[in-house]
């Protein structure tokens, strides 16, 4: 019969691990897997026997169905994890030997390790370390010859396990080959609860976005901040208008080299991206330098090779000041003036009556801002639209979002015969002061527009910034009535949060580069600064080796330490009887160990027999049982005198 005490700590520890992945499991199966445990901590304490294939096959192959029913099948992340789970679970309902309990605790520290594969965020890592720590004291106790270690002993002889392994751990971690891309491809669920901007534009699509707090990304300046009103992170450009809905229509050339002339000075940042599962990678306007890690199109979008699943970082530089000046070729011209052939016909209407009175496309531009600053409201909550939505928000409510002026400014622009298009990305962004570094998040989406002019090219026009300038200079909060429900990280007046947030958001924004960032030109730059030169996989290998040898070489230093007998008290003890015992005529024989020395010389000295036997057990318990005696051994050996 399995052991009770071992048998409550393994159940213990699943179930710490368990908790790890509460949050992504469907709640049935840890559950069942605590059902499963308690099932057999009762049996165990009852002294009843396991259940055999009759009852386990039906509760396996039941559990399996639940999976697939539930996930949709049996592979994959999600269902792959709730399969292990599950069949952890019912291994316990096996275990009859200190060997199956081992296998199980190997089961459990594979299962802890899943958990990365959701989230590898710092309170995940931090919370590991309570199923590892009692995983580990587990084996301890298996381990242990007699089963009699106390809880605390375990507990501290784990903790300074995994200690000593940590050297090891950072030096691999720092010096080991990055392999590119991620160790294992995921095929499904990767795309799971991942926000941002999406690849059209309707009523109502960026103001829903606008009230979440979650990070778009992280940038870093080289020098100083750009003010707020300059910041037009680029994302998304939509073309095709079909009455309700802006797409992008077909792709965009890719544009070999940037055609524009460059005003102001280069601007060059980093940009740490957080993955969203769309292609967009987020520049300022317009971008002079770009990595390799995606390509720019016509229309100056940053377009990954396939869809970011994976945090990316990646280093631009832009000029915020710019004279595009492009030549508008005939289909680019049809393009940017389509609209459906019916619909919003007062906007049609309003766009002919400018055209009547104007044919410069500036002067149209100044006539839709002083329209939109006259008699306009800027709201996160703006009322629900019609069929013709430009027309309902133009004549009728008056009230909108970004994408609401956006969308009806490209819509009149182009009724009246000017080339228009609508641009989305992120505007402007918080400077996190404990940091210095720059964070956008998803309620900095914006919406803006860029008219074609002639020898000028593409010119950004921002329509929301005649109704509400202060959206543009200080942010969403500046710009928004009090009585609107804004994110927690926008409110002016919870500061204390906003300082918690930073604060964590730079203990964040460390371990993302440092640790989840930490790729092959991360590894490298870090090894070069370190060497002051460049490396190669050469010189990374002595490395390895070197710190390697050098701290298995401690560690095995302090072993040997420990097993020197002039190290041990409780060996010094040992050979201080062993020479009392000598002087009595009793000496150890080559052949002997403890417990039969012992008997041997209470044998021969049957006067201190007792004392000698004492010592022999106190000695055997030390040495081999994890007893701490040594001050009751110390003193019957100080006063130990054979007769």
């Amino acid at each position: 019969m399995t052991d009770l005490t071992h048998l409550r700590w393994l159940l213990v520890s699943l179930g710490l691990v368990l908790l790890l992945h509460a949050t992504h499991l469907v709640p049935w199966v840890p559950l069942l897997a605590f059902a499963l445990g308690a099932w057999r901590y009762m049996l165990a304490y009852r002294r009843q026997p396991l259940p055999g294939m009759k009852i386990l096959l039906p509760v396996t192959l039941a559990g399996a169905l639940g999976i697939l029913v539930s996930y949709g099948g049996l592979f994959g992340r999600d269902a792959g994890v709730a399969l292990l789970a599950l069949m952890t679970a019912l291994k316990t309902m096996e275990t009859k030997t200190r060997r199956d309990m081992t296998l199980v605790v190997y089961l459990g520290y594979f299962l802890s390790i899943c958990a990365f594969l959701f989230s590898q965020s710092m309170p995940v890592a931090a919370f590991m370390a309570l199923p590892i720590i009692a995983l580990t004291a587990t084996l301890v106790g298996l381990s242990h010859a007699n089963g009699e270690l106390p809880a605390d002993h375990k507990l501290k002889l784990a903790g300074l396990m995994l200690a000593q392994a940590v050297p090891v751990m950072l030096v691999l971690f720092v010096l080991f080959p990055r392999v590119p891309g991620p160790l294992w491809g995921i095929p499904q669920d990767m795309a799971r609860g991942m926000t941002g901007l999406s690849d059209d534009m309707s009523p109502g699509s960026i103001s829903n976005l606008s009230r979440s707090d979650a990070v778009a990304f992280r940038a870093v300046f080289r020098g100083a901040t750009p003010p707020a009103s300059g910041l037009y992170w680029r994302g998304p450009v939509f073309w095709h208008y079909d009455g309700r809905t802006w797409r992008a229509g077909r792709p965009s050339q890719q544009l070999t080299q940037p055609k524009f002339k460059a005003l102001s000075a280069p601007v060059a940042y980093t940009v740490t991206l957080e993955p969203h599962n769309k292609p967009w990678l987020f520049v300022l306007d317009l971008p002079v330098k770009l990595p390799g890690v995606g390509t720019l199109t016509s229309d100056y979008q940053f377009l990954a090779r396939q869809p970011l699943r994976q945090r990316l970082r990646y280093d631009a530089a832009s000029s915020l000041g710019y004279h595009e000046g492009s030549v508008l070729d005939a289909a680019t011209r049809q393009r940017a003036l389509q609209l459906p052939p019916f619909g919003n016909q007062r906007a049609r209407e309003l766009a002919e009556q400018w055209l009547t009175e104007t044919q410069d496309a500036q002067a149209l531009v100044k006539r839709a801002l002083a329209m939109y600053n006259a008699d306009f409201t800027y709201t996160l909550n703006p009322p629900p639209l019609g069929a013709s939505a430009v027309d309902g928000f133009l004549f009728d409510t008056r009230r909108g979002f970004c994408e609401h002026y956006a969308g009806s400014f490209v819509f009149l622009m182009r009724a009246a015969g000017v080339p228009a298009r609508v641009v989305t990305g992120y505007q402007g962004g918080q400077t996190n002061p404990l940091g210095d570094y720059l964070i956008v998040r998803q309620s900095d989406a914006h919406a803006w527009t860029e008219v074609w002019l002639e020898g000028q090219g593409w010119v950004r026009v921002d329509p929301t910034a005649a109704v509400a300038p202060q959206r543009v200079e200080a942010g969403i909060a500046a710009a928004l009535p009090d009585s609107e429900l804004l994110p927690e990280m926008a409110r002016p007046e919870l500061t204390w949060l906003k300082r918690f947030n930073l604060g964590w958001d730079l203990a964040n924004n460390g371990w993302n580069q440092w640790v989840l960032g930490y790729n092959q030109q991360r590894q490298m730059e870090f090894l070069a600064r370190l060497a002051g030169s460049r490396v190669d996989w050469g010189d990374m290998a002595l490395w390895l080796t070197g710190l390697l040898t050098a701290i298995v070489g401690v560690i095995a230093a302090f072993m040997l330490r420990e097993a020197l007998p002039h190290a041990d008290p409780v060996q010094r003890l040992w050979l201080r009887f062993k020479r009392k015992l000598a002087r009595a005529g009793v000496t150890l024989f080559a052949h002997e160990g403890p417990r039969d020395f012992t008997q041997r010389a209470a044998r021969q000295l049957p006067r201190s027999r007792r004392q000698i036997e004492r010592i022999g057990a106190l000695y055997l318990g030390l040495r081999y049982g994890g007893t701490t005696e040594v001050v009751e051994l110390q003193q019957l050996v100080r006063r130990f005198k054979p007769k």
